[in-house]
Formats: C-alpha cells, structure tokens, sequence
C-alpha cells in the first residue's frame, strides 16, 4: 500500500478537466484518476502503519472499486488486517486419541447385556516418526517412494514386537522395585557381595567350633592311625578318611569312620548329565528335485504365468511353494533357467494386486532386467541412483542399496510388498557390499516372502537354515544336479596356423578328468620349447608373451574355432587395459558379413543419434565402432556405459563373434556364448596375484553352451607360457565353489539408523547376523540347559564351609587360578622363539590333554609347519594301552591336595608300564623340563609304526624305545612331583610383563594352598566334592549365560569403539539420542561423518557450486590420484581443508580404539578427478575431458553418475538442517553434471 502526499493548488478553473494525476513514486511514470482533485505523488517506502485514515482510503479504493484499477498494473501490492486478540484460544487443544474402550460384556446364551469392561486400543496415535507398526498411518504421498530419513522403518520380521501389555508390565515391574529388600549386593565381577541383613548377637559365633563335632569323628573306633600319614607337608592328612556330616550325627556309636565316610560318599551329587537336546527345528528344507512332478498341472490348473516351454523339475517344485506362498532359496547352475522363478512370483504378485521388489547387484543387471520384464509384463518399473521410471508400478526393479535405504526410511512402498526377489545371491561374499544383503534380509517385515536365486554353492542348507531362524520360517531349499548344457574344458597350447590344432581335452562333459590329456598337452609345449631352444638359443620363451605373441595365439585359436562352428566366443582377460591390446591386435581379422555389417551399422546411428555431435566422435566410440563392425568387441569398466550396452546388444543378436571383457560380464548378464577361453588362470585381487576360485572359474565358464542351441559348451584355457600343474588345474576346474560367508561389518549409517529407534537395538542386528549363526543357532538348547542346571543347582546340598573347612572356597579358587595363570605362562612360552627352540628332539616334557594328565615324554620329532606344529612324542602308559583313549581310565585325581596342585604329580603306570607315541599340540605340553635325552626319532617312529601292523604287533620293541622308556620311568620314580622345568624368565628369556606378573602370582598362590588350613580337616574331601560340583555347574551357566549374552557378540567392542567416536564427534549423546548431526549423517549415502562434519563445519557453503562437486569428487573417486598443479586456488585450500577434516575424524577415531589408522582413512580419498569434474560441471565437453586425465572414460563417468547421487543427498540434508543456500548450490551443482553422455539414458530403458 501505498502512502500519498497532498499538494496545496489555487482553486480549480471552471475548464479544468476532471482529471487528477497522480506520480508513481520516483520512477518518473503518472497515471489519470477520473475523480478531480490536485495533483499527488506516491511515497516510495510504502504507508506507516500508524495511519488508519489512509488505510480506509486505500480498502475503499482498491477492494470495494475494483473497476477503476489499471488493467495493466502488475505493481505489488499487499493488505495488512489488524489481528483480533483472543486469548481463550490459547486453552483450546486438539483431543488425544482415545487409548481405551468400552466393551460390552453379554450372556453367553441369551445376548443379554450384562456390564461393560474398559478394553485398551492398540495402534492409537502412531505415526510415521512414533512407531514400527504397519498399522501406523500412511507418510505424506511426496515420501511413499524413498520415505523420509525422520520416519521409523516397519518391524523386522522374526522379533518379537511389543505390545501395549508388555510395555505396561514392564512399566509395572519397574514401579513395584523395593528399593530396601531387592537391592543388588555382588558386583560384577565377584562372587561374593556384602550381606545387609541384621545379625543375631544371641547365637554363637561362626568361629567358634563345636567341641563335640571336632571329638565326635575321634571317638568312633577309626583310631589316629589316619592321620599318620603326610602328603607333601608334614601335618597334613592324606584325605583318605573323611569326618561324617551333621546329619549322621545321630547314628550308633558303634558304626565305623569308614562306613559314616561311605555314607557321605554316597550322598554326593554325581556330575550332571548333559540335558536331552531339543527336537532340532528344521528350517531349511531340502526339495527332491529328481522325481517329476507328475501331478503339477493338477495342483495349479491355473497358473499366473505360462511359458513356451514346459518348466524343469526344480521350476516346477519353486512353482508349487510359491503358489503356497513359501519362501525359498534356488541355488542352481549358470543358464538353468532361475528366472522363471522370478517371473512367476511377479505374475503372482500382479495377480493377487500386490508389489514385487527385484533386487540385483549391480546398475547393469538391473537396467538388462527391466528390459526383460517390461517386455513381458509391462507393470514394470527401475529404480536406480540417477533412474526412475514407473515408480508406481507393481514390479519394481532395484539394486539392493536402494532397497535397504527404503527399509531404513519407512517407505510406503513396504506395506503392499508380497515377494523380494535376491539375485545372485553369491554376491554377498563381496568383502564391501556384501553387508547390505544381510542388512535388507534382517530388516524385511514379516509379510514380505523371500526368493533367493544364485548360483550352486556348497553351503545352501545354512544360508537357508539362517534366513529361516531369522525370520521365523521355513525356507525350501531347491538345487539343480547338473548343468543343463554340459561343459567340455581343454588347453590350447597353439600360437600359429601350424599349431591351431593342438587343443586338448582335459574334462569331459561327464565329469571325468583326463590325464592323458594334460601330459599331451605338456608333450606339445615341450616340444615347441625345443625347437625354438635350437632355433633361437637356450633362452626360454616368456611366461605370458607380448603382444606379438598374444596375437599369434588368438589368431591360431580363433581360425580352429571358426573352422569348428564355435563362435560366438568370450574371452576372459583380468586386465582391462590387456583387453585393449588384445581386441586392437586383431583388427586384421573380420568375421562378420555384408548383411552383419549393415545390420551393424545402423544399430550403432540408432544408439549413438541421442548423442551431441563431439560425444559421437569421442575416440573411444570411434574406435569400439571399428571393432564392432568386424565383430569384436571390448567389455569392461573403463568402457563408456552406453558402448557397454551396445555391444551387449550386439552380443546377444550373435553379431559380436570375439568378446574381450573381464570378469564383471559373468555377474549375472545373460550373455551366453558357444565357447569361453581363459586368457589366463591367475588374476589380481587388489593384493596379490592368485589362481582362480573354483567359485570364479565356475561362474565364468558357465558362460559357455547356449540352452536349446548347443549340445555342449566348449573351455578353453590358454597356455601361452608353461602348461599349468595339474593339481591347480584339477582344483580349479573341480574343486568346490566358495562357501556363502558373512562379511557382516558395523557402518555408522546402520548404527545411527537404529539408534533412532528405541525399539530396536544395535546388538539385535548383530545377533540376527549371518556372522553370528554358529554360535547362536543353538540358543534354545542353551536356555534349556540353562534351566537345566539351574534345577540341579538348587537341588544341590550346600557344601560346609564351618570350622577347619572355613577357607575351603578360597582353595578351590586358588587351585583353578593357579591352573590358568600356569597355563597363559606356557602359551606364551609355545608362542615365543625361545621357547619353540627348546622343544628339540630328545627333550623331556610333561604331557597334559584330555587323555594324559601329567605324564613323561620324550619329543621325537618336531613338524617344519611354522603355523601348525605338531610334537611327536614319545609318552608313557598303562599296559595294555586301550584302543580307544576314552577308554583308557581316568587319572585326574577327584580331590587335588597342595601337592597335586603346586606339584605336577607325575603319572605312574599301575604294574607294567608301556608306551605309546602321540602327535601332540603345542596347548598340549604342560611343562618344559631341563632333562634332555639322547633318543634317535627316526628308528623309534619305524619301529612304532612296524608295531601297529597285524602281523608285527606282538613284535619286542628295539633297544631305543626300551632305553627311552626305562628314562622316562626312571625320572618320573625319581622326581614324583616332576622334574625341575625352564624358567620363562631366567632360562628362556621371556621379558613379557605377562609373563613376570603370571610367574609372581603363581608363587603367591602357592604359598596361599600351601597354607589353606581346609585340607587338615578329615571331611576335607566329601565337602570338597560338593564345592567343586556346585562351582562347575556355576561355570557352566556363566557360560551359557554369556552365550545368550551380547557379551558374547564378535563386533561388540568394536560397537562400543564406534558409538564413543560418534559421541566424541556430537553425533549422539551420552544416553545414546541421535541428535541433529547424527539424523543429518542419516541421510548420507556414504562417508556420512566426513560430509557431515564438512556441513556443519561450514566448508562447503562459500563455495560456487562447480567447486563443490570438484571437491567432493576426492569421495567418490574409485581412481587413485593426486589433484593436478593447475587448479584454482579455492579448489587447493578446499582439498587441503577436506583432508584436514578427514584427519581430524581419523584421529578421534585411533583416540576411540578403532583399527583403522589415521593414513588409512584419510588414504581412502582420491582426489585425481578433481580438476576433470570441476571442468566437467563449468560446461567443457567430454571430448575434451580425456587430456586433462588418463583415467579411462567409463571410469570418469562412473565417478561423476556417483558424485550428483552424493550431490542429492547433500541437497536433503541441507534442507534438514535448515541451510536453503547450500541446499540450492547442490542443486546447481547435480543439474550442472547430469548431461550429455555420462547421464544418456540406458538404452534397455527405451
């Protein structure tokens, strides 16, 4: 609104006009008012609110005669209304859900209304940021997709979720604690605590002993004949007679000391049972896949989908279970057909108007198979990083981040899901991705059923086993037995037109390993070796050869092959700049014809029309262009994306004879070929250099033999160098593929994710984890035996503790300390060198295992095996040594006394002693002695081995092992508590403070047993009994307790490490609330603490927005690098104060006690990109890209798709945290990378 000035004029003129003009502010323009009056100008700051007159004025002008304003005004205008006060509003609040109801309560025959009961309503007041439940109203329709990082994600399926009854019982049973009675007294760690309870002052002092029980045991008629004997200590009685207990008090003064012991004897509890194991709960179900299914068509008269073909056995059986709606895992072959089972279940999903989620590993599979099924069932829709199409369709088509993301943000999309479809399962061995397939199967509701396709792995059974205790359901386990095309494997030693025909078989489609052709194949190198020894000297030919002898090799071998009608070929080479050199040295050869080459032709002008002019003349194009039309073709990473999805095309139209590609074209892409040839059979793994997996070796050549086309498929492993060893060979082609393992791993993302939720915990996750199977499979049995024990505990009679036997428990404890520190100095000593050293043919040690208890022995001979060493030791026994050593009778002594605790107490044979030889583990030496004897290992060991022959058993040994034997004898009569041992310290030359602290407590406890007064008393052993059976039941049930503990989970110190590096950084406080820098670092796609702490550090929002994303580049980068010496200055200080921020986490990090050094994590950015992206996001070309960097240009692409993913989350999160500026930079900065060739739509998408 605006204000007017009045100006003072003469009196008007009677031929005025009725006109008054009226000056718009100051910018020089007028406008005619038919209303006369003086001449008036508009103010340019608008009207004060202090003037209600000119207020009225303008309403009236503007809103009550809207006819006379201008038609072309466009000026601003604004109404300002006074607001009216109310202050009773304030005390309106919108009504709570209500929490209960009331329900009537009727007769039962006549409907009578009897009363009313107020019932509690679950599922009341939840929403999308307060509860898990399904039940919860639907989020805001902008966020039913990819949900929102604020919202909860729905409730694992398997747990148990809690109800409104739980919560108030446990309410309740915090309310009712009694802070007077139910106090805890034993810390932990202690078994004993301070007793709070009154004490009686009228009853007699424990310490006082009771006369008559001390003279009672006297005066039975045992005499003092017992207690003239000593075990190691003068005054010590040998335990032989124990006292009777208080109970036998009251019998005949007649009856002997040995009966009453008898008696008491007898009353001991014997040792525990081990309890019945439960029924085992099978979960994982094998399915019969060799008989037909005969009655199938009877079972599913209508089946949601139908095929040209009659599916196979094991399609049929999957059929059946997910028509009963049974999840199941399918492990079979390459190209036996898994996706038939896929396309069932998303037949049946559309069918029963329910959603299907594909998930695959990598963004290639998934684009291959959103092709696939849109052409077959048109609902169909792809959701990538940078993709999305049809989000509303039935089947939705996804990588498995995605998925996870969805899970963790309570997408909408969850509620209508009926099947998730895992392809190539395997892909969980991926030491990097592998986490997310574990995080999506835990996180799955329990609606959701699960299909599991991969490829035939040795440990199906329990991967299947654990998703079906995960999720609390039967999984069927369905595996093929054979390939549906059999594979022939040969090696080619040819390199020349002359020697194309040395091919030879090496296992035949049945199976069957042939050596004769192995040594041929050695033969025909040999030879060849020979010849050019005479020809060109002694010097060998190279391992691999160069590229003129690549050539040779390929030429020879293509001209057999074609000659054999057995191209298309694939060509795996682990190099991807050797698939270069190999595809650019044949361009002499050209397989395709006229019509291939027209067809050709306009497929590439077809694919490469979406193109701009200069990305169509890239050299790559050009080049992979040229190849093309003589029907080779290169695939690998450093390949630009759309040339990748031409020459898959191409391949699958037969019109790419050659393939040259690394490994990544066997995951998953159905690309199947007649021949498949290794370039060779070791590849580097990022470390080293190592022969193939039979797991790799499988996968890629299960690319050979086309269903329907082939009889067989044909393997080709080139020997351009010497022909492999045949054990390699032999492992690789038939050894077992690798097992399905966890690389479960703790991310700050998963963390910061569930601590947000108060419902679930971290340490869940980590117990549903496949990591954590083994140990926890067994749970129920452990809480079973837990229970158990617990029941034999409290039936147990309570061991006395009174008079002589006061510091009885305190014996037991010192013996079993005594015990463990011994047994931590000897581990060190087997782990030292020193101590190694001395275990020397001929030396004397003391032998403790399940079978020996403290016998002699002799070492014969010491194992090379520096990791796995094993003694061979010559020990003695018992005559006649028992076939089974569990037979052999136990030696361990019930009731140790001092000198079998301090001492070792050698063993001594019973009669004849006798000998054995035993292959001993370093755990298994209780003690190194000084004695060395003069033995020869070698005869003993013959003669032993001679001995336990049929027909040489009743053989006399030789005269060594009688001379070792007589030793052995000789010095364990002469030292019965064993002879003098090394010192670790003094004679072995252990300085480990370990070892000095374990040397001095165990003296200490020494002289603790040494004086413990409970062995004087002559119930010493019947009480020492009970003790030891109330304590071993005890240990077990820490044990047990511990198990089900999360004391017990692997990662859970490391757990702790990364909660105190998120607390230390604020992103959660000390009682574990997420606060707003950890909910920002939730909306990260990755190194969430880097670009959380750049955010919040202000490094980033000074910046342009092509800065940025250069800078950001250095995190997403998968090629190492240093920034180049032309960049801007802003764009050095940015790298530098990156790597400062990235430092400064590192070392918070090494402070908390994590692993990972400082170096290490800030080594993980690259930043050799930087100045490609920074002139990428400014608008220069991508023909013009390739000089300023020599990384290959798939690479880049994939660095820069990665980086405006990056750019998107960073836009969320800014918008979270509240900084609009920096959200819109992000904004620019994805808009300004997302064009031309590195965003040019999947050509599967069109």
């Amino acid at each position: 609104m605006m204000e007017t000035e009045r100006i003072v004029l003469p009196p008007p003129d009677p031929l005025d006009l009725p006109l008054r003009p009226v000056e718009l502010g100051c910018t020089g323009r007028w406008e005619l008012l038919n209303v006369p009056g003086a001449p008036e100008s508009t103010l340019p700051h608008g009207l004060p609110p202090c003037a209600p007159d000119l207020q009225q004025e303008a309403e009236q002008l503007f809103l009550s005669s809207p006819a006379w304003l201008p038609l072309h005004g466009v000026e601003h205008s604004a109404r300002k209304w006074q607001r009216k006060m109310d202050p009773w509003s304030l005390l309106a609040t919108q009504g709570a859900p209500v929490p209960s109801d009331l329900q009537a309560q009727r007769h039962p025959t006549t409907g009578q209304i009897l009363g009313y009961k107020e019932v509690l309503l679950e599922n009341t007041n939840l929403s999308a940021t307060t509860s898990l439940s399904l039940r919860r109203p639907p989020g805001p329709i902008s966020q039913s997709l990819w949900g929102n990082p604020t919202q909860y994600p729905f409730w694992p399926g398997g747990m148990d979720e809690p109800t409104i009854i739980d919560l108030s019982t446990r309410e309740e049973a915090e309310e009712e604690i009694d802070f007077e009675q139910d106090l805890l007294t034993v810390p932990p760690g202690f078994k004993k605590g301070v007793d709070f309870a009154p004490k009686d002052h009228s009853a007699p002092a424990r310490s006082l002993l009771s006369l008559s029980r001390l003279l009672e045991p006297l005066d039975l008629g045992g005499g003092d004949e017992d207690e003239s004997e000593a075990v190691g200590q003068p005054g010590i009685p040998r335990g032989d007679t124990v006292s009777a207990s208080p109970c036998s008090a009251s019998l005949a003064r007649a009856s002997s000391l040995e009966d009453l012991v008898l008696k008491e004897a007898s009353t001991a509890v014997s040792p525990p049972e081990p309890p019945k194991p439960l029924p085992q709960e099978q979960w994982a179900i094998p399915v019969d896949v060799t008989s037909p299914v005969g009655d199938f068509y009877r079972l599913i008269p209508q089946p949601a989908f139908q095929w040209a073909f009659e599916p196979d056995v094991f399609q049929k059986q999957a059929i059946l279970h997910l028509e009963r709606h049974d999840s199941v895992f399918v492990a079979a072959h390459t190209s036996a057909g898994k996706t038939v089972v896929a396309e069932y279940a998303i037949a049946l999903a559309q069918k029963h108007m329910t959603r299907t989620i594909y998930t695959s590993p990598i963004k290639a599979l998934s684009n291959q198979k959103f092709r696939d099924f849109r052409n077959t069932f048109g609902d169909v829709g792809l959701l990538t990083g940078d993709v999305q199409l049809h989000p509303e369709a039935s089947c939705l088509i996804m990588t498995t981040e995605i998925l996870r993301s969805m899970l963790y943000s309570g997408s909408d999309v969850i509620r209508d899901l009926e099947w998730v479809i895992f392809d190539e399962v395997h892909y969980i061995n991926d030491a990097e991705r592998g986490v997310v397939w574990e995080e999506v199967l835990i996180m799955l509701p329990d609606h959701v059923s699960i299909i599991l396709l991969s490829a035939t792995v040795p440990n199906a059974l329990e991967f299947a086993d654990w998703i079906g205790r995960l999720k609390r359901r039967q999984i069927y386990v369905i595996s093929t037995v054979a390939r549906p095309v059999p594979l022939e494997h040969y090696l080619f030693t040819g390199n020349s037109p002359k020697t194309q025909g040395e091919l030879f078989l090496l296992l035949d489609s049945r199976g069957a390993f042939h050596t004769k052709g192995y040594y041929a194949a050695v033969e025909a190198k040999k030879e060849r070796m020979s010849k050019h020894a005479q020809t060109f000297g002694a010097k060998q030919p190279t391992h691999q050869g160069g590229p003129a002898q690549d050539r040779g090799v390929y030429l020879s071998l293509l001209a057999s092959l074609r000659t054999r009608a057995q191209l298309p070929v694939v060509v795996f080479t682990f190099s991807r700049g050797r698939c270069d050199e190999q595809a650019s040295g044949l361009t002499s050869l050209d397989l395709t014809t006229s019509s291939e080459k027209s067809e050709i032709h306009l497929f590439l002008q077809r694919c490469l029309a979406r193109l701009r002019g200069s990305d169509r003349q890239l050299p790559q194009v050009l080049h992979m262009s040229e190849l093309l039309h003589r029907g080779l073709g290169v695939h690998h990473s450093g390949i630009l994306p759309i040339l990748k999805e031409i020459v898959e095309m191409l391949f699958s139209r037969g019109l790419v004879k050659v393939l040259f590609a690394t490994e990544t074209f066997a995951m998953g892409v159905n690309m199947p070929a007649r021949t498949v040839v290794f370039d060779s059979m070791r590849k580097h793994d990022g470390s080293t250099f190592r022969d193939l997996l039979p797991g790799e070796y499988v996968q890629m050549a299960g690319r050979a033999g086309r269903r329907g086309l082939d009889p067989t498929g044909t393997v080709i492993l080139l020997c351009k160098g010497r022909v492999p060893e045949m054990a390699d060979l032999h492992r690789m082609m038939m050894g077992k593929p690798s097992q399905l393992q966890s690389q479960f791993r703790l991310t700050y993302t998963m963390i910061l994710n569930l601590l947000r939720v108060d419902a679930l915990r971290v340490e869940d996750m980590m117990k549903r984890s496949f990591s954590e199977f083994p140990s926890r499979k067994d749970s129920k049995a452990h809480e079973q035996a837990l229970a158990e024990l617990t029941k034999r505990l409290g039936a147990l009679e309570e061991p006395d503790t009174t008079g002589q036997l006061v510091d009885l428990p305190g014996y037991y404890s010192w013996g079993e300390e005594l015990t463990e520190t011994r047994s931590l100095i000897q581990q060190r000593i087997m782990e030292s060198v020193n101590g190694l050293k001395s275990l020397s043919t001929g030396r004397v040690v003391v032998v403790k295992n399940q079978e020996y208890h403290n016998t002699l022995g002799v070492i014969l001979q010491v194992s090379s095996n520096s990791t796995d060493r094993v003694f061979t030791t010559l020990v003695l026994c018992d005559k006649p040594v028992c076939e089974d050593p569990q037979e052999r009778a136990p030696t361990t002594p019930d009731v140790p006394y001092p000198d079998d605790l301090v001492g070792f107490k050698l063993f001594l044979p019973e009669g004849p002693c006798d000998h054995t030889v035993a292959k001993l583990q370093p755990g298994d030496v209780a003690a190194i002695t000084t004695k060395v004897l003069r033995v020869n290992g070698e005869k003993i060991l013959e003669d032993f081995s001679k001995r336990l022959q049929p027909k040489f058993k009743k053989d006399p040994p030789i005269a060594a092992v009688t001379t070792a034997v007589q030793e052995l004898l000789r010095l364990a009569q002469a030292y019965p508590a064993g002879p003098p041992t090394l010192d670790p310290v003094n004679d072995l030359q252990l300085k480990d403070v370990s070892v000095v602290e374990g040397g001095l407590r165990a003296r200490k406890l020494e002289e603790l047993i040494w004086g413990a007064q409970c062995v004087h008393s002559p119930r010493f052993s019947a009480q020492y009994l009970k003790l030891q059976e109330r304590m071993r039941i005890q240990k077990e049930m820490e044990r047990l307790r511990f198990l089900l503990s999360d004391q017990s989970l692997l990662l859970l110190p490391e757990y702790h490490q990364r909660v105190e590096v998120l607390r230390t950084l604020g992103y959660v406080d000390e009682a574990g609330t997420v606060k707003l820098a950890g909910r920002v670092a939730c909306a990260m796609s990755s190194h969430e603490l880097l670009l959380t702490e750049l955010m919040f550090d202000n490094a980033l929002s000074a910046l342009r927005p092509e800065e940025i994303a250069a800078l950001l580049s250095g995190l997403v980068c998968q090629s190492p690098g240093d920034p180049g010496e032309q960049l801007p200055s802003t764009l050095k200080q940015g790298v530098e104060r990156v790597r400062a921020v990235a430092k400064r986490i590192g070392e918070v990090q090494v402070a908390c006690g994590l692993n990972q050094t400082v170096e290490e994590f800030v080594g993980e950015l690259n930043f050799g990109l930087v100045e490609v992206v920074y002139e990428w996001a400014r608008g220069m070309p991508f023909s013009e890209l390739a000089g300023l960097s020599g990384t290959p240009e798939g690479l880049v692409v994939r660095c820069i798709q990665r980086l405006a993913e990056m750019c998107r989350s960073l836009r969320g999160a800014a918008r979270l945290v509240g900084e609009p500026v920096l959200g819109a930079k992000m904004e620019t900065a994805a808009t300004l990378l997302r064009r031309d060739i590195v965003f040019a739509a999947s050509l599967y998408t069109q």
